[in-house]
């Protein structure tokens, strides 16, 4: 059997804790970011549910917004007082943010979401404005 003097040993055995540190260093990583990755997935906020509101500027009124949600996406209806009907709409959710249109309408809607309260802006070919909500149920 072959044998290493002790100054020949050092540097290998630097060589190997070095390897195993940084494998450590690695690996623990990689779990932190699976971890905040888990996390983060866990906040997709539940809109699901009825949410009443107004809106003022080029058009001013009250809303009722009927949404279903998988995951981010959200879908449902939307009835305006004015122009006065009942419009489908789609939308998302990211962390506190929402946007969501109606086609039918012809508006975009983005804002922010805090608990069961909401609010931000909207935008059609006439105009836009603000808008704010809360849920119902």
């Amino acid at each position: 059997m072959h044998t290493h003097s002790p100054r020949r040993r050092l540097p290998l055995m630097t060589f190997v804790l070095s390897v195993a540190a940084a494998t450590a260093i690695c690996a623990n990583a990689s779990s932190i970011a699976a971890a905040k990755s888990k996390h983060h997935h866990k906040h997709v906020r539940s809109l699901a549910g009825t949410w009443s509101g107004s809106y003022s500027g080029s058009f001013s009124g009250t809303f009722t917004l009927k949404w279903k949600q998988s995951g981010s996406h959200l879908t449902g209806t939307i009835r305006l007082s004015n122009p006065k009907g009942s419009y489908s709409c789609t939308g998302r959710v990211h962390g506190g943010r929402i946007s969501f249109g109606a086609v039918g309408a012809g508006a975009t809607y983005k804002g922010s979401v805090s608990g069961r309260s909401m609010s931000g802006t909207y935008n059609t070919r006439k105009g836009g404005g603000s808008w704010r909500a809360h849920k119902t149920s």
